[in-house]
């Protein structure tokens, strides 16, 4: 029984380490998920950026941050070069901190208060009362309800549904939570080895 044990073990830890030749593919994968998401977002701050400034620093209808200038400077910043160096895996681990850090602030100032959902599911367990309750959020199937029986009447609502049915933007946590992880992972991790430029960087560096 021991033997078998040792040879099962053996072959286990085998495979193991043929894998390990390509663990630099969930990083780039995570890269490559990333890359586009934190570019468009920083573009379309850059593209509005007065805008953005001031819903930064409006305290009525915005986020009351201080020093809105700076902070949708940073933001605008870290997301478009982040998202850059993210596509290339340069600099992985350090430009992996600010946008952590912007996932933070937005997680906290303009996504919390909504709960975790970012598309309202009144049915869901984390909306419904089976952890948390959102009052909004159990709305949203009268809204929904009510907005196809209006298109239904008066509008195109065979065209309008063709790519997919009506939802309620929650505007939760959860986008700016997975990003969160995934971030926190190629923090860790790196960008991967064989396919990141901090890989081959090291290695020319290191060979010298």
């Amino acid at each position: 029984m021991s033997d078998l044990l040792c040879k099962l073990t053996h072959c286990y830890q085998g495979a193991i380490n043929k894998l390990k030749l390509a663990d630099g593919l969930a990083p780039l994968l995570l890269r490559l998920y990333l890359a586009p998401v934190m570019l468009q977002a920083g573009w379309n701050k850059y593209q509005n950026f007065d805008n953005i400034v001031s819903w930064f620093g409006d305290a009525e209808w915005g986020l009351g941050l201080p020093l809105p200038g700076l902070m949708a400077f940073l933001a605008t910043a870290a997301e478009l070069v982040g998202g850059l160096l993210l596509l290339f895996g340069l600099l992985t681990r350090l430009v992996s901190i600010p946008l952590i850090f912007t996932m933070l602030v937005a997680m906290v100032t303009v996504h919390w208060q909504h709960g975790w959902l970012a598309i309202a599911d009144p049915n869901s367990w984390l909306a419904n009362g089976t952890i948390l309750f959102n009052e909004s959020i159990m709305q949203s199937a009268d809204k929904l309800a009510r907005a196809n029986d209006i298109l239904t009447q008066h509008g195109h609502i065979d065209w309008l549904t063709s790519s997919g049915k009506f939802v309620v933007l929650n505007n939760g946590i959860e986008f700016a939570a997975t990003y969160f992880v995934m971030l926190l992972v190629l923090l860790f991790s790196g960008g991967g080895r064989y396919t990141s430029l901090d890989y081959w960087i090291k290695r020319k560096l290191c060979n010298k």
